[in-house]
């Protein structure tokens, strides 16, 4: 058995049913987008911004939907394909069917499945699926975070230098934070979106930035992410997942990033 089943064997924490819940949903919306990956069948359009959608994504968030609306018909959901339903009991889920389009319209098999969960207290439920890889990291509010069954931590790395910096794009980034960051010494790679937070969460990566993010691009991450012992902020240093954009790291070198960034409340 593994460590997440015994949890919710012997834990009363009704967080852990909706975490339990969760993955399964998002595990089964990442199957139905494999069906779709690398098919001849995948038609691909363009929405309004310009960015690429699919009827994998599509489906998936409508089979989510579904689901979260029979099972928990006063929850709110937004997502990134739908309407937002307003919700009833103070709780709403958050739902990207698959990040990383791009990756995956492109045969790449780093797109991922996000589903989270807030509640009155702020980020309770957090899953991000990799079904190419067979990988989901997930979390729920006091009770760990878990690749697989298998808790997760992030790195140790306490030092810029040598550690290693992830991010979706760095078409986006001010040319002034990016040369400060090479300065410092931090290797650069751009295994993004959901898969990002991913390898930070699993300690495989020491951070992960988004200069620019949706709330259903990064909702999972502040609960994944601290569960893991890391920290979770937008590019300002403020918490939470509605900032416009998302820095996950280990938590030693996340105010020294921070600084490298861009200029911080407070600063002269």
């Amino acid at each position: 058995m593994d460590e997440f089943a015994k949890l919710t064997e012997l834990t009363t924490d009704p967080l852990a049913e909706l975490l339990k819940e969760a993955v399964e949903l998002a595990r089964r919306a990442g199957e139905l987008t494999l069906g779709y990956f690398r098919s001849n069948a995948l038609t691909i359009e363009l929405k309004s911004d310009g960015s690429p959608v699919t009827q994998a994504d599509r489906q998936a968030e409508r089979l989510i939907r579904d689901e979260l609306a029979f099972h928990h018909p006063g929850d709110g959901i937004l997502g990134e394909e739908e309407d937002e339903k307003p919700s009833e009991t103070g709780r709403r889920w958050i739902v990207d069917p698959i990040d990383g389009t791009l990756a995956f319209t492109h045969g790449v098999g780093l797109f991922s499945n996000l589903l989270a969960l807030e509640d009155e207290y702020g980020s309770a439920v957090g899953v991000i699926n990799v079904p190419a890889l067979g990988e989901t990291i997930y979390a729920a509010r006091g009770l760990g975070c878990y690749c697989n069954g298998v808790p997760a931590k992030v790195s140790e790395r306490g030092e810029l230098a040598g550690s290693y910096l992830t991010t979706s794009s760095f078409g986006e980034w001010d040319e002034t934070a990016l040369l400060g960051v090479r300065r410092a010494g931090i290797e650069l790679r751009t295994w993004g979106d959901g898969y990002g937070y991913a390898l930070v969460a699993t300690g495989r990566m020491d951070a992960m930035a988004d200069s620019w993010a949706k709330p259903y691009d990064i909702a999972p991450m502040p609960v994944i992410i601290s569960e893991a012992g890391g920290c979770f902020t937008d590019w300002q240093g403020a918490p939470g997942f509605d900032g416009g954009s998302g820095l996950a790291t280990n938590g030693r070198i996340h105010s020294a990033l921070l600084r490298l960034l861009g200029p911080q409340p407070g600063d002269e």
